[in-house]
């Protein structure tokens, strides 16, 4: 019988496997390490489901990006079971009213139109350009590794995570409500969600966690700088496992 925690690992938008690879020889030494696949399910309320459905009675949560936000939901569903939850790149703002919604549906319709007409590996070559720090634009092997991810999956994918994405819950009553342990870690370049608002989050939060910033990093920090990354969810893992 496997005497180590469980901790349900969540990917963003289009993410894989290989989003969570480079950290899991440090996350495996102390915990059951279990990788989620969100199908083709397209609103958060049924990817939280499908995380419920594959974990055991009590866990711990990592969700980078979108896939914090599915973290997020898991805890509003069945908080009793979640023993703590590290909350990675991600935000917890729903779609906002007005103009500043009417342009995030507008950016993100053109990359839907781009992986229509030309296809997803076209499509993740201008997304990738605002999601990892500007220097490791020109790293052809982080790049493709990015690339290669996306290409397996399909523009239904695409299609139906967006769905998820431009109609979002709002996160703060969840953040606000929370009682297990968090922490919040973040890219130090992230220009998709900043530092800052994850401070917003901390401040939230009823235990306000210091959020752990990942230096010289984007938004595709557990790829961009994995050693990094791992040292910080394995310090928000002691201090979860011996409270």
């Amino acid at each position: 019988m496997n005497s180590k925690p469980t901790l349900m690992l969540l990917p963003g938008l289009m993410c894989n496997d290989a989003v969570w690879t480079p950290l899991l020889p440090a996350l495996e030494t102390v915990c059951d390490c279990r990788i989620v696949d969100h199908g083709l399910a397209n609103d958060f309320g049924a990817m939280a489901q499908n995380v419920l459905d594959h974990a055991p009675e009590h866990f711990f949560v990592a969700g980078h990006s979108m896939g914090g936000r599915v973290a997020l939901q898991v805890y509003s569903m069945a908080p009793e079971r979640v023993k703590g939850m590290m909350l990675m790149d991600t935000g917890h703002t729903p779609l906002p009213m007005g103009q500043a919604g009417l342009e995030e549906r507008a950016k993100r319709q053109v990359l839907l139109d781009l992986a229509h007409d030309q296809g997803l590996r076209a499509m993740a070559q201008e997304w990738v350009k605002g999601m990892v720090a500007p220097a490791r634009l020109s790293d052809t092997v982080l790049i493709e590794a990015i690339l290669g991810m996306f290409d397996t999956k399909t523009v239904t994918h695409f299609d139906h995570q967006i769905h998820a994405l431009l109609h979002r819950p709002d996160g703060t009553p969840v953040l606000e409500s929370m009682r297990c342990p968090a922490s919040l870690i973040c890219g130090e370049l992230d220009a998709w969600s900043p530092v800052s608002q994850h401070q917003t989050m901390s401040d939230l939060l009823p235990r306000h966690p210091q959020v752990q910033v990942i230096q010289g990093a984007g938004h595709m920090c557990t790829m961009e700088t994995p050693d990094l990354v791992a040292q910080a969810m394995m310090e928000s893992l002691k201090t979860m496992l011996n409270p």
